[in-house]
């Protein structure tokens, strides 16, 4: 639509100069149609307008400064129109212009204005040649038909947009009801687990205990017996509690996986269309502590999570290295980053990730490091202390 106007205006002019070559208003309609490309090319300076404006609400972008601009353009090319009407053909993109700038109800009284001036201005140019209708009638059908599709547009836009927004919104429940869901299925095993393992083996001990204790004086034999007993009931659920720890630590480092070889796998199953991950390993291996593995993995998961979800990045990098006295693990991306003071849970902007990861950290003693700005990606530094050797 811009470029249309810019033709319009430069064929209206052309046709002017070619028709009215000697005429004492040359000057000044060279000037208003200078003066009307030049206003109309700072439009954008003042930022962009909403184009949603089907209803009868102003677009969140037509400010005061807008609306003046508008004022300013209508008057140049009004003047422009009174010296010479051929240039009443740019009326057609300066619907749009009105449309998008005001209210829909005084962006149609807008064109209602421009279409008459226009058909007034026709016919006081051919009023020598006789009544033409086409002259009278065509320019409101042109406005009606222009006015139409951009309205009918603006509302299947908004409509399009209330679409969007529920999907997304919907997304996000059923994912959180996924979650819960999940975590309470598995609230409900570990409970039953713990009932038919564990719970079971110590009210058999307790039991076992008391009974030994009631018949410890008058019989020895029978209560060491028990005793024997509640120590094979003890070692059994203690084999039963490290099962439990076993099964809980992430599914990647079972099987005496190492944390390294935990984290070239989890690059390669992140990496897909759009988001390259590498991982790079620096400095001598060093033997860890399982929770301090199954923390590092944790974090480096929730740290690619947050940057599949949100940073929109095309390449992240997971960095182990080795110190003599900590382990550091950094997670960079190339993405839109953001505000760490501004981007927590609270603000939506990285989701839940991030106090989870800040937890797991603060339960080892580690410091958490965030490094990010709007635009200039993000990294991500966990460093977590190593116990001294003895």
């Amino acid at each position: 639509m811009h470029v249309t106007f810019f033709v319009l205006l430069g064929a209206s002019l052309t046709r002017f100069l070619l028709r009215h070559p000697d005429d004492p208003a040359t000057p000044w309609v060279i000037t208003f149609a200078g003066a009307l490309a030049t206003l109309y090319v700072l439009g954008p300076v003042l930022g962009p307008v909403s184009t949603i404006s089907a209803g009868p609400r102003a677009p969140s972008g037509a400010t005061t400064s807008h609306k003046l601009w508008l004022a300013a353009v209508m008057g140049i090319w009004v003047t422009l129109v009174i010296l010479a009407p051929s240039f009443g053909w740019c009326a057609v993109p300066l619907f749009y212009t009105g449309l998008r700038t005001l209210r829909t109800g005084a962006a149609i009284f807008l064109v209602a204005l421009i279409t008459v001036f226009v058909v007034a201005a026709q016919l006081k140019l051919r009023v020598q040649a006789g009544f033409d209708p086409n002259l009278l009638f065509a320019p409101p059908a042109v406005a009606a038909v222009a006015t139409a599709m951009f309205v009918h547009s603006q509302r299947q836009a908004a409509r399009l947009q209330s679409v969007i927004a529920d999907l997304v919104r919907t997304r996000r429940e059923l994912a959180a009801t996924e979650r819960r869901e999940g975590t309470l299925a598995e609230r409900q095993r570990l409970s039953m687990e713990i009932h038919d393992t564990l719970a079971q083996g110590l009210s058999s001990q307790q039991m076992l205990l008391q009974a030994a204790d009631r018949v410890w004086d008058t019989d020895p034999a029978t209560a060491h017996a028990h005793v024997r007993t509640a120590e094979s009931f003890a070692e059994r659920n203690l084999a039963e509690a490290r099962r439990f720890v076993h099964d809980l630590a992430p599914a990647d480092l079972a099987g005496g996986i190492g944390l390294e070889q935990a984290l070239y796998a989890l690059a390669e199953r992140e990496s897909r269309a759009g988001l390259d991950v590498r991982c790079r390993i620096e400095g001598g291996p060093a033997p860890l502590p399982d929770r301090v593995q199954s923390a590092l993995l944790r974090i480096a998961q929730g740290a690619l999570a947050n940057v599949t979800e949100h940073a929109a990045a095309r390449t992240a990098v997971l960095t182990l290295v080795y110190f003599d006295d900590q382990v550091v693990l950094d997670v960079a991306d190339d993405g839109r980053g953001f505000d760490p003071l501004a981007g927590g849970a609270s603000s939506g902007v990285r989701g839940h990730g991030l106090p989870a990861i800040r937890a797991r950290v603060a339960q080892l003693g580690g410091t958490l490091t965030i490094e990010s700005a709007p635009g200039d990606g993000t990294v991500l530094s966990a460093a977590i202390p190593l116990e001294s050797p003895r």
